[in-house]
């Protein structure tokens, strides 16, 4: 499993997810920037994600939906703060209506990707900051956890594959 540690901080309002992968940085910044890839991982394998728009820049924005098991649609949205290519992704997340305009009922998340060299293998950070405590708890209450740490364990599969140019 690439996933080594995932942990919950309600005191500073974040959920992290660490994974570590046999490849190196620029690959698996591939996964992030590449949106063919992106949508093979993103969500858990019971729920793929389509991604329909994926401007990759800072100030750009991505759009994209969730099928869950039953046909079942959840969207969502990105807007990409921070792109320091090969090394760290800084983006706002919420999600989307079937139109995919932001819904506020959830309010939104900030996301901190870093991607860490350890010699040919990649350790990747993902921390997830929350609005408050109760969002926190919402959305790990809704699977997200679990969610990210299945989503996570799709890449393998992906950089084992050459990587594109």
């Amino acid at each position: 499993m690439t996933v080594i540690n995932t942990s919950k901080d309600p005191a500073a309002l974040t959920l992290t997810i660490e994974a570590e992968f046999d490849a190196e940085v620029e690959r698996v910044w591939q996964i992030w920037e590449d949106p063919r890839q992106l949508e093979r991982w993103w969500g858990p394998p019971t729920w793929p994600a389509t991604f329909y728009s994926h401007d990759f820049v800072p100030g750009g924005k991505a759009g994209y939906y969730m099928t869950g098991p039953e046909g079942e649609k959840a969207g969502g949205w990105w807007k990409f703060t921070v792109i320091q290519a090969p090394t760290r992704l800084e983006f706002e997340d919420g999600f989307a209506d079937e139109e995919g305009k932001p819904q506020d009922e959830m309010g939104a998340t900030r996301a901190i990707v870093s991607l860490e060299d350890l010699g040919g293998r990649t350790r990747m950070t993902i921390v997830s900051f929350f609005e408050s405590a109760e969002q926190l708890e919402q959305m790990v209450a809704m699977g997200m956890e679990e969610g990210m740490r299945e989503a996570a364990g799709q890449i393998d599969a992906i950089i084992a594959e050459p990587a594109r140019t």
